[in-house]
């Protein structure tokens, strides 16, 4: 069946995003679909479903290439996308982050850099700029706290060693772990990275707080210096 000329609501009640979720649940939506239930509407030539696929065909249909695009520029490349629309997806994406943090933070036992990978990508896959993030740990490697330190530029950012340890002392930590991001994609670290990592080291030792890893976030992929190095 061809919808080319349909609005949704001219649609078979079985193929519209709102009634699919009711009668089928959530699962059974595809990406596309769910962003349509978020827009409601579409534009003057595209439904919501249609305005929808050419948004994420525009992201190679990854939802952490829609999540880097600014609410200026959703509001600016799409006809039909105003402010509200543009602040509703935005909203949604935020929201599916923070779950999977909670989630992650509820249950989850740091023994790998990969489990470091899997908590600080949430926080750091979409930023168009440099954080750094610190991880606080009990005894048990698990996890207390997750909090930004600093925030930088698109090549570096600058880390604060006192404010750091600051945070772990107040937290009670018995280990942390940091992580930044590379908006770049590279995922090796540079001089600069492995002189915080250094220094981050010597401090921690100082205070008796073991210091597990460093990991850089790079989109999809990630460095460990405690993996790759001997600095930790």
């Amino acid at each position: 069946m061809s919808f080319k000329h349909l609005t949704i609501r001219e649609w078979s009640e079985d193929d519209r995003p709102r009634e699919k979720m009711l009668q089928k649940g959530s699962e059974a939506l595809s990406n596309t679909e769910l962003l349509a239930i978020l827009l409601r509407t579409g534009n003057q030539h595209e439904t919501a479903v249609e305005l929808s696929r050419s948004i994420l065909s525009d992201c190679g249909d990854n939802l952490n290439e829609l999540a880097r695009i600014s609410i200026k520029d959703l509001s600016k490349r799409y006809k039909g996308i105003g402010t509200t629309k543009a602040v509703t997806i935005k909203a949604a994406l935020e929201l599916g982050k923070r779950r999977q943090v909670g989630g992650f933070m509820e249950k989850k036992q740091i023994v790998s850099s990969r489990d470091l990978f899997e908590l600080f990508t949430p926080i750091l896959i979409d930023l168009p700029y440099e954080e750094f993030w610190v991880a606080v740990l009990n005894n048990a490697n698990k996890l207390i706290k997750v909090q930004r330190l600093t925030q930088g530029g698109t090549a570096q950012t600058v880390v604060d060693i006192p404010m750091l340890l600051k945070i772990a002392i107040e937290n009670n930590a018995s280990a942390i772990a940091v992580a930044h991001n590379h908006p770049s994609g590279n995922n090796t670290g540079s001089k600069s990275d492995e002189l915080v990592t250094k220094k981050i080291k010597t401090a921690c030792t100082a205070v008796e707080i073991r210091f597990i890893d460093h990991v850089i976030i790079a989109k999809d992929n990630y460095f460990s210096f405690a993996d790759n190095t001997n600095l930790i």
